[in-house]
Order: structure tokens, then C-alpha cells, then sequence
């Protein structure tokens, strides 16, 4: 697969081109819209699957999941631990003062608009389904023995919790941000997943069959991501708008909350990132932070601040042997990996393109050590508030007020914030601004994965065209009402995750090949 010196050289030099870029012509099958086409036939072709045949397609998803968690489980940990090391070794290297852009480039936002537009477009969504949720259903279930709703039942779901949202995921999407904002911005090469390949296997093998390949897994694992998460938000608006107004949750009614949302994420990524994206993000930022203060004075504030720095200090010191984990004697823990852990592990790795794609997007002109404080270090401690504040709030109602919203998140797992809410002051407005919230931080993930689409569909192309953006706003819509309306939303999210694996490989390539150029111009005084 390695090309030898002289050719690489060649590659690399070529690559500097300005023939090289997003408006360059595209060799290889089918031309510039290839991918674009193949990929939108693929993602309806499996469509049609879930709504013709569901029991056929839950059982091939479910199957195959099963079987990527069985064998490749050890793969996931292992490729997420070296991300982590990576990143860290990248901000402590001789590269740290590297810019991702040229040498006079400088940050394009600042950085509370680039560090809300990064949160909100990799972790926003998440957070605030499962900030109640995780902490609850570890606690009733706590795979390291200790006695189910009790007080080290409790410490340890926190744990859990700061360790899936820590440090793996944001590091995963680094490696795919830090080398394209490298290519992009300093080599002038498109803003494609293939592009991260030029200096392994050359441009010609990039440019042909080999570079569509990759591009169009990258976009089938965006769009089934995206989608499942619009599915994700819509069952959390409806429940919460059901807790608030009273509003049943009928199919109807679903479908109505993905039209509307479908125009506001379109709507702002059409408007673009300076007018339409940024402020969808800073908007998330502030009402964030206004309602984890109100919980956090409002709720059980001395509690939260010992839980932080427990939490904080049980994740330092649990983090090497939680990382590399297994199960090889089986046992509860076997059960907790693959439904929670792997999982996770897995969902971050397909998530990695989009992400890391857009964080690429807004990053330019960031030195490296930078980047990696930004991407890494600032979205974990912001999860581990999240946490502390919310996790802590309800498990407190749990354990010290004696009332069981365990019972109620554990049927229904998109009630719980809603459900915490209502034995605090001020619970009726946090439920507002939460809804609020919710609302605004899909958008921000579906508009920027609107916009990422768009770039994969143009070669790359940093800007791209407002027609792309729709269609692509338009169909990740219709994907979520079929797959709603006819039960499949979770049997393409399993699918989405069989991404991971070869997504995996992709990103270990990405490290070695970014290490490999930053190792290869600082010899030719190119840095």
C-alpha cells in the first residue's frame, strides 16, 4: 500500500499545485459527481430496505453489530487509546507550534465562537439525551460489582459516565480534523476524507476508484449519524413538549418537529458558517451555560462541586484500565462493553468524518498544541460539568430525597431531564430553555453536517453551493420520517456503526500520514 520515497516526493510535490484544489478537475469514474450520485443511490437503496423489509434489515443490523462488537471490540479500544496518545504526543511534540494553515495564517474565530461551534456540532445532542439518563441507568446497573443504588453505585456511574465522554471521542475526531486543516489550508488539497491519503498512497490512487470509495463511506456514515440523531432529538422534543403542554406524542406530531427542525438547519447552513452557523452556536453556548448555573445554584450545589472533583479525580486514576478493558472471562461486565462502552467507541469512530471534517472547516490558522487544547482538552472538562451538574442532581434526588426518577428514566429514557426538573425551583422554565436547547443544538450538528455533506459532494470544495446544501438538509428529513414512522430508526444507527471498523484503519492512517508531511517539510524547511 506504501509508495516508495521518490513517488510520495512527487505526490506531495504536486499536491502543492494550485492545479491541485477544489476547482480542479477530478479524474477517476464518473467525474466530479461520482461520489454525490453512488452515494445518494446507496443511502436509499438501504432506505427502501428498512421500509419494505424492517424485520429483514433489524436482523441483518443488529447481526452485524453484534458480530463487530464480538471481534473487533478489542480493535475499537485499542484504536481509540492510540487517538488519545496521539493527540497528546502531537501537542507535546517539536510540531506544537505548527500552524494548520500557512506559517502567517491566524485563527479565523475566535475562540468562544470556534470553541461553541466545535461543542455543539460533536457533542451537543448527546449531552443533553443522555446528561440525566447515563448516570441513572449505571447506577441501577453498575458493572464494576458494586451493590445496585448504593452510595459507591452512585460514584461509580459518574465515573463511567466522565470516562465515555472524556477524552476518546474528541480525540477521535481530531485526528481527522488535525490532518485536513493541515492539507486544506497549508497544501491547498480539497477538503475530502481521501485527501488524508496522498502521502501514503499517492494522488493518482487518491483521484481514482480507491479515493471515491473512501469518500462515499464518509458520507453514508455522516448521513446515517445525522439522521439517527434528528431521530434521537425528535423523540426528546416531543416527550418534552408532552411533559410541558401535554401535547401526545403521535407520529403526526413527530413529523411535524423534523419539518420544522429541517428548516432551521437548512435555513442556517444555506446562510453559511459567519452568519447562519456561528450564531446558532454561540446562542447554544449561552443558554448552556444559563442552565447548567440555574441547576447548579438551584439544585444540590455542594454536592455537584465534591462530585466534579471526584468524578475528575476517579476518571485520572481509573482511566489506563478502563481504556483497555475486556471481558475474556465474561461476566456482567461482557454485557456493559458491548451496550455502552464499544458502542460509544464505535458511534465516535463513524461520527469522526463529519466532525472532524467540519472542525477542520473552522480551524484554520490554529497551531497544533492549539488545536489539541481546544478539541481535546476544553469539550472533555465541559462534559464533566455537564455531568456533575446533572448526574448529580438527580442522583441526589435518588438517594438522599428518596425519589425514585430512576424508575422513570429507565422506561423511558428521553424523559430525563424533563423528569429531574420537576422537583427542582424553576423547573418549568429550565424545561423551556431546554427544549430551546435541544432545538438549537440539532441544528448546529445537522446544519454543520448539512454543510460537510455539501463539501464531500464537491470535491471538497471549502464553500459549497446552496443547492447541495438542500438537497442534502432535505433528504437526511425524509430519511428520518421513513425510518421513524416505520420503527428502523435504530437499525440504521446499528448500521451506521459498521463504519467504525473500516473508519478505524482510515484514521490510523491519518495520524501516520500527518506525522509522516509535518516529518517531511520541517527537512525540506517548509515549516
Amino acid at each position: 500500500m506504501m509508495t516508495d520515497n521518490k513517488e510520495n516526493r512527487n505526490d506531495e510535490q504536486s499536491h502543492h499545485s494550485p492545479s491541485v484544489g477544489p476547482d480542479a478537475p477530478v479524474s477517476g469514474p464518473g467525474g466530479p459527481n461520482f461520489v454525490y450520485l453512488i452515494s445518494i443511490a446507496i443511502t436509499l437503496a438501504v432506505v427502501a430496505w428498512g421500509y419494505l423489509a424492517p424485520e429483514s434489515f433489524g436482523g441483518f443490523a443488529n447481526a452485524l453489530f453484534g458480530g463487530l462488537t464480538k471481534y473487533f471490540g478489542w480493535g475499537y479500544l485499542l484504536t481509540m487509546n492510540f487517538f488519545v496518545v496521539f493527540c497528546i504526543t502531537m501537542a507535546l511534540s517539536r510540531f506544537r507550534n505548527v500552524r494548520l494553515g500557512n506559517p502567517e495564517d491566524r485563527p479565523e474565530y475566535g475562540n468562544a465562537s470556534w470553541f461553541a461551534m466545535l461543542f455543539s456540532a460533536g457533542m451537543g445532542v448527546g449531552l443533553v439525551f443522555y446528561g440525566v439518563a447515563e448516570p441513572l441507568i449505571h447506577f441501577g446497573n453498575v458493572p464494576f460489582g458494586a451493590e445496585p443504588g448504593s452510595i459507591q453505585a452512585a460514584r461509580d456511574a459518574m465515573q463511567i459516565s466522565f470516562f465515555h465522554w472524556g477524552l476518546h471521542p474528541w480525540a477521535g475526531y481530531a485526528v481527522i480534523a488535525m490532518p485536513m486543516a493541515y492539507y486544506q489550508f497549508r497544501r491547498n488539497s480539497p477538503g475530502l476524507i481521501s485527501s488524508l491519503f496522498i502521502p501514503l498512497v499517492g494522488q493518482k490512487a487518491v483521484d481514482g476508484a480507491f479515493g471515491k470509495l473512501v469518500d462515499i463511506l464518509a458520507i453514508f456514515a455522516t448521513l446515517a449519524g445525522i439522521t439517527t440523531s434528528l431521530g434521537l432529538g425528535t423523540l426528546q422534543l416531543s416527550t418534552g413538549i408532552n411533559e410541558i403542554m401535554g401535547i401526545v406524542k403521535t407520529p403526526g406530531f413527530q413529523i411535524g418537529i423534523i419539518i420544522v427542525l429541517a428548516v432551521l438547519y437548512t435555513g442556517s447552513a444555506v446562510m453559511g458558517i459567519d452568519r447562519g452557523i456561528k450564531w446558532v452556536a454561540n446562542f447554544n453556548l449561552l443558554v448552556c451555560l444559563a442552565l447548567m448555573v440555574i441547576l447548579f445554584v438551584v439544585g444540590p450545589t455542594l454536592p455537584i462541586i465534591d462530585s466534579l472533583m471526584t468524578g475528575v479525580g476517579d476518571f485520572i486514576s481509573g482511566l489506563v484500565k478502563e481504556s483497555f478493558s475486556m471481558a475474556p472471562y465474561g461476566g456482567p461486565y461482557e454485557s456493559h462493553l458491548r451496550n455502552w462502552t464499544l458502542y460509544y467507541w464505535a458511534w465516535w469512530i463513524a461520527w469522526a468524518p463529519f466532525v472532524g471534517s467540519f472542525v477542520a472547516r473552522i480551524s484554520r490558522g490554529r497551531t497544533i498544541a492549539e488545536f489539541v487544547a481546544g478539541v481535546l482538552i476544553v469539550p472533555a472538562l465541559g462534559s464533566f460539568t455537564w455531568f456533575a451538574i446533572f448526574g448529580t442532581s438527580a442522583l441526589h434526588l435518588q438517594l438522599v430525597k428518596g425519589i425514585d426518577i430512576a424508575a422513570q428514566v429507565t422506561k423511558d429514557i428521553s424523559v430525563g431531564v424533563f423528569a429531574l426538573y420537576k422537583y427542582y425551583p424553576l423547573g418549568f422554565i429550565m424545561s423551556v430553555l431546554m427544549l430551546i436547547l435541544i432545538t438549537t443544538f440539532f441544528v448546529t450538528s445537522a446544519n454543520s453536517a448539512t454543510f460537510v455533506l455539501a463539501m464531500y459532494s464537491e470535491h471538497g470544495e471549502v464553500n459549497p453551493s446552496k443547492s447541495k446544501m438542500g438537497i442534502w438538509g432535505v433528504l437526511m428529513a425524509a430519511l428520518a420520517i421513513v425510518l421513524l414512522t416505520t420503527g428502523g430508526l435504530q437499525n440504521l444507527q446499528t448500521v451506521s456503526l459498521t463504519a467504525a471498523p473500516p473508519f478505524a484503519i482510515i484514521m490510523v492512517c491519518a495520524c501516520i500520514s500527518l506525522w509522516r508531511s509535518l516529518v517531511r517539510d520541517e527537512k525540506e524547511g517548509r515549516l
